[in-house]
């Protein structure tokens, strides 16, 4: 993602997120981070989040989403190596509507539709739908993927600790850190 994009992502998210009543400190403001994935698309494909807290034992989180925009499939695995029990993970919805889409039975007529170009990497398909003040939570190593309104979506993620660098996706393509060019 350039720089100049990353900006115009930034400031249409804080937008979003004054719209929600989300009152970020200003060094929240700086630290907010905006991904792409990788896949430099995104305003269909993209996620932008504030870290409250991540320590060893609970993580707190405030993710947007802009109008339409997808979080890509993923999840939150076990890591024997570092006696990581994969991420437990309840989302609260505080502005807009979320679609998630986890693994079970395929929901007939979902309100979302998986991106364009890249549907086989979104195989979760049971829809749970989430308006503000309804929450979801998720054990580790859960499928998922989720994806904004059409006035956008802003979530509250309260769960243990946030390995972000080790999710898995769908997609093999996905570079989970953002990577921001001058």
């Amino acid at each position: 993602m350039k720089k100049s994009e990353y900006e115009k992502a930034r400031q249409e998210v804080l937008c979003l997120y004054d719209r929600a009543g989300i009152v970020l400190r200003e060094d929240e403001k700086e630290e907010l981070e905006v991904a792409d994935f990788g896949l430099g698309d995104y305003e269909h494909i993209g996620l932008a989040c504030v870290i409250y807290v991540n320590t060893q034992r609970c993580c707190g989180k405030e993710m947007a989403l802009l109008p339409g925009q997808t979080c890509p499939e993923h999840r939150h695995a076990p890591i024997p190596d570092i006696s990581y029990e994969g991420k437990e993970e309840t989302f609260r919805c505080r502005y807009g509507t979320c679609y998630v889409y986890i693994s079970g039975e395929e929901t007939l007529n979902p309100a979302c539709s998986r991106p364009k170009g890249r549907e086989k990497y979104y195989t979760a398909g049971h829809e749970v739908i989430l308006k503000p003040g309804m929450q979801l939570t998720l054990k580790p190593n859960t499928l998922h993927w989720f994806q904004a309104g059409v006035e956008g979506a802003v979530v509250s993620e309260f769960s243990t600790r946030s390995i972000d660098e080790c999710d898995i996706f769908t997609d093999p393509e996905i570079v989970r850190i953002p990577v921001i060019d001058e």
